[in-house]
């Protein structure tokens, strides 16, 4: 599962770098559009937010997998050994019992809804569903990164490491 783990690390790693580059891009031929050719670009203002919402939905996917992400380590820092380990299970546990409803079956049901009723974004026409599709994929890597988590810590029964 490590390795498996080290691979979809690099894939969400790249795709974070590719969004960020496209955002840049996009951003920068929008000042230039503006403030130089006198003529602001009609897309670049939808087509960035809708990059940032891909850009926080997977970097925040990412960091959860890195086990960075945003948390009170009050209790965690002062508790070690079998304590801790048990502490994190349940941390993980909550996570999943978070993710499954909130982000993939709740995004999905968005994606399903905005996809039958085909809304589409202003400017780019774009289907909304694809937009949303990042909020169901983003909580299946989140499962994905803390059920490889929870089987780490279930198997260490000696926790030197934690």
């Amino acid at each position: 599962m490590s390795s498996l783990k080290l691979k979809l690390d690099k894939i969400v790693g790249i795709m974070l770098m590719v969004i960020m580059a496209v955002m840049v891009l996009n951003v920068t031929w929008q000042v230039v559009s503006r403030y130089v050719l006198q003529s602001p670009s009609s897309f670049t203002d939808e087509l960035s937010r809708y990059l940032l919402v891909w850009l926080g939905m997977l970097g925040a996917a990412y960091v959860a997998g890195q086990g960075n992400h945003l948390a009170i380590d009050i209790l965690p820092t002062k508790l070690v050994g079998e304590a801790k380990r048990r502490l994190l299970i349940v941390i993980n546990i909550v996570i999943i019992l978070f993710v499954i409803p909130v982000m993939i079956m709740g995004g999905a049901n968005l994606v399903y809804i905005t996809f039958i009723l085909e809304q589409k974004s202003a400017t780019l026409q774009l289907p909304l569903a694809y937009v949303y599709m990042m909020i169901p994929f983003s909580g299946l890597l989140v499962l994905f990164y803390q059920l490889a988590d929870l089987k780490i810590l279930m198997n260490n029964k000696a926790p030197q490491n934690i």
